[in-house]
């Protein structure tokens, strides 16, 4: 099996949700011979899940992930490369390019072209595979850009790269030893910056997709209510510190 298809096995089995099922389908099997143990998965099962989707563990977590690299202004010099992180599409020709998009590469689409007005002097760079779709999201990114007014010519795609560290080692010789702006979503920003400084790349961050944007810190009776929307977020944070952890061993052994 590919080892990139193995890694997105193993980390959709841990998510939360997974997890919580894994929990109460343990719970029904220990159910007769051993009702004890099948009650500690079942209250597992019910805890995980709770605490999971709550907005006061959800947007702790996240924070701690989203506040490491603030939003970007200004570069105090020209910028030679605006780089824009693949994330995912669908294809369908009766909707518009930009319809297209998932939310994070819609999210990073706007980011890049609030950027771009402040620097026109940069290219953009696009990146990200097809997957199981016909065109790369590099290229619909691409599209998308031209569709908003963006010069054909100002654009360049990395069609290939699967991931973000691939992302990284293939983008990186081309943009060695110029200003690079780093476009991802917040809670993707750490490790991506990683992967390109790991490269020799020290690009400035631009994150974009804030899953929390609240400032203020007054706690109200709702923070405590379980919601399906924190669980989601939840996942990504469990998703990223995965990811940040499968980073560092790479870095012991690299």
């Amino acid at each position: 099996m590919d080892l990139f298809v193995l890694k997105k096995i193993i980390s959709i089995l841990i998510m939360p949700i997974n997890l919580v099922l894994i929990l109460l389908i343990l719970a029904i099997v220990f159910f007769n011979k051993r009702p004890k143990v099948s009650f500690k998965y079942l209250l597992s099962a019910v805890l995980l899940l709770v605490l999971s989707s709550m907005p006061i563990i959800s947007n702790t977590l996240m924070v701690s992930i989203e506040d490491n690299y603030q939003a970007f202004t200004r570069s105090s010099i020209p910028v030679d490369y605006i780089v824009v992180l693949g994330n995912g599409h669908a294809s369908n020709d009766a909707l518009p390019v930009t319809s297209q998009l998932k939310v994070a590469s819609l999210q990073r689409l706007v980011e890049t072209l609030r950027i771009y007005k402040i620097h026109p002097e940069a290219r953009i760079i696009t990146s990200g595979f097809a997957g199981d779709d016909p065109v790369s999201n590099a290229e619909k990114m691409k599209q998308s850009l031209v569709l908003l007014g963006i010069a054909e010519q100002k654009i360049i795609t990395e069609n290939f790269p699967k991931d973000t560290e691939e992302e990284a080692q293939l983008i990186s010789p081309r943009v060695q030893g110029t200003n690079v702006v780093l476009i991802t979503n917040a809670e993707h920003m750490p490790r991506s910056m990683k992967y390109f400084q790991l490269q020799g790349i020290f690009p400035i961050a631009a994150p974009t997709g804030y899953w929390v944007k609240s400032q203020h810190n007054k706690n109200s009776w709702t923070d405590y209510v379980p919601s399906s929307n924190k669980l989601e977020q939840t996942t990504v944070v469990w998703y990223e510190s995965l990811g940040r952890l499968v980073q560092w061993f790479k870095t012991l052994f690299s």
